[in-house]
């Protein structure tokens, strides 16, 4: 599928909807793979479009897709990392030397209280209280 300019694309693109459309409507079973002629038609049209509005067009996955391309160029494109629940951020580090307390309260109406004193020492528990009793 040669494309040679945005336009042709497009008209291209529209063209690949419908055999995708006729494919899915006739398919012998409802996960039967995209046959491979599809694929590489979906896959030259990203030389001219972006595989994202490939993928929106076609109704294809937009991950698929870009392994798709990924074997088709000879590679494999790795998968998306996942997020994790949670990311531990070490403590900030402080010039040696320096001390004190910094402490940083939220509530759940989203009043926030931040503190610092130099000397760690002096009594915070009384404002910690009457903040968090507010």
């Amino acid at each position: 599928m040669k494309m040679d300019t945005p336009l042709h694309a497009d008209h291209q693109l529209d063209q690949l909807a419908g055999q995708f459309e006729h494919w899915r409507q006739n398919r012998s079973h409802p996960h039967e793979r995209i046959p491979d002629s599809l694929w590489d038609q979906a896959v030259a049209l990203t030389v001219t479009l972006s595989a994202s509005r490939v993928a929106k067009h076609l109704r294809l996955g937009g991950n698929n897709l870009k392994q798709q391309i990924g074997k088709r160029q000879g590679k494999t494109v790795a998968p998306m990392p996942t997020a994790s629940g949670f990311v531990e951020v070490p403590p900030p580090t402080q010039p040696q030397g320096v001390g004190g307390l910094e402490v940083e309260l939220h509530r759940t109406d989203g009043a926030r209280l931040r503190m610092y004193s130099p000397d760690a020492s002096l009594p915070l528990a009384a404002i910690v209280r009457s903040f968090l009793e507010a």
